[in-house]
């Protein structure tokens, strides 16, 4: 399968660079480890990172970590560790892998960088946007290493985000700054931040830009190229190595759409993918995909790096409305309104729901959505079983069984 993949989806020449921008994060975080300087803040993924960059904090998103446990096929090893101590196997498997690697004393980062352990957090930071998982995720390395966390508690099941929201959530990030300036040594500037949420603008616009390249017929990139090159819109916001990288995508994304260059060649089927990446099966599933000359054009998931709501005018109030119109934190009829919009504008064929396991705040096959959505736009839907990191909760030949159906499906509806 992997050599199916390797002839049919072709390589995205910026990946070499993006690979650099990731080894000097990592390795930069290894040094302030080290020297102890700057101070390092872990933060959740769609966390207020501008506000500890702000700060001067080396940022950490240790999601990014699970992410890599699970694709590395390390996840499945270390979660056992993770529920000897109590944690259990029905919560998210990024914290039970991330904590089981934690109690076991390995990584993937010393394969890949040859960095011996994660970075010491001088300051945990979260954002209950996702899942409450994320603060008890936090909660035990601030409870191993005895130093401060602090986090938003953000509102759920929205459907218009209110200037009452706002206003709470803007309350909240600035009750965190006395920590975090005590922690860091550095004094807030307001100037800094503003400056740091225009790069993140930069980004979130150049991502947004780079996603919708998914549009174009035939499409130049897969929800499997976009879950690598999001990275520096998770890791790098903030910062102008970020911005940098995407016009630099982008170049080569517009190349391709002028001269029709496909991710997969013979494109048959335009697909939407729900939930979260399979980490440890993306290749294979790729590979299969493209055997079956069907690309998936876009996903709710890898759009949760996109911010419209950043204004470095009113930096407090922008990353709180921003952060609270997230996705995942939205209603069913907002979320339903949402993909149907990019259903449309992506001319998807057929809509695929992942039914994660462990991630039931990133599954939005359980409610009957599925079964309305077919309903309504007559797309054929289809729900396959797995985990985001967790490979005992996902049939491989079940899988691949029922995705070659949906194709053929698709082919007589054609």
């Amino acid at each position: 399968m992997a050599e199916q993949e390797t002839k049919a989806r072709k390589t995205i020449a910026a990946t070499a660079h993006m690979k650099k921008l990731m080894a000097d994060h990592f390795l930069g975080l290894d040094r302030a480890k080290k020297e102890k300087t700057p101070k390092v803040a872990w933060c959740t993924s769609v966390g207020p990172a501008e506000l500890l960059r702000a700060l001067g904090f080396a940022v950490y998103f240790p999601e990014n970590h699970g992410a890599l446990l699970g694709a590395t096929r390390l996840a499945t090893d270390f979660i056992p560790a993770a529920n000897a101590i109590g944690y259990s196997p029905d919560i998210c498997s990024y914290l039970t892998s991330d904590v089981g690697a934690y109690l076991k004393g390995v990584t993937p980062l010393t394969k890949a960088y040859g960095i011996e352990s994660i970075p010491r957090a001088d300051v945990l930071v979260f954002n209950t946007n996702q899942c409450r998982d994320v603060q008890d995720w936090f909660s035990f390395y601030a409870r191993e290493w005895n130093v401060p966390i602090v986090g938003i508690h953000s509102h759920r099941n929205l459907g218009a985000v209110e200037q009452h929201h706002v206003a709470d959530i803007v309350a909240q990030m600035k009750a965190m700054i006395p920590t975090l300036e005590q922690v860091s040594g550095n004094r807030f500037d307001i100037d800094r931040l503003r400056e740091v949420v225009g790069l993140s603008l930069e980004c979130t616009k150049l991502w947004r830009q780079v996603l919708e390249c998914g549009a174009a017929r035939p499409a130049p990139l897969t929800f499997f190229d976009t879950t690598i090159h999001m990275a520096p819109a998770v890791v790098l916001r903030g910062l102008p190595e970020a911005v940098d990288y995407y016009k630099l995508l982008l170049k080569e994304l517009h190349e391709r759409i002028e001269n029709k260059v496909a991710a997969i060649d013979g494109e048959r089927h335009r697909l939407y993918w729900d939930g979260m990446p399979v980490w440890g099966k993306l290749r294979d599933l790729s590979g299969l995909f493209s055997s079956l000359k069907s690309t998936i054009v876009a996903s709710t998931y890898c759009n949760s790096w996109i911010f419209d709501a950043f204004d470095p005018s009113q930096p407090f109030e922008s990353m709180a409305q921003a952060y609270t119109e997230l996705f995942i934190v939205r209603d069913e009829s907002y979320k339903e309104a949402y993909m149907d919009a990019w259903i449309e504008d992506f001319a998807v064929d057929g809509v695929i729901f992942h039914d994660a396991r462990t991630c039931p705040n990133n599954s939005n096959s359980r409610y009957c959505m599925p079964q309305r959505m077919a309903g309504r736009l007559s797309v054929p839907t289809l729900v396959i079983n797995g985990d985001l990191n967790d490979l005992r909760c996902y049939s491989e030949e079940q899988t691949k069984t029922n995705i070659e159906a949906f194709i053929e499906q698709l082919d007589e509806k054609r």
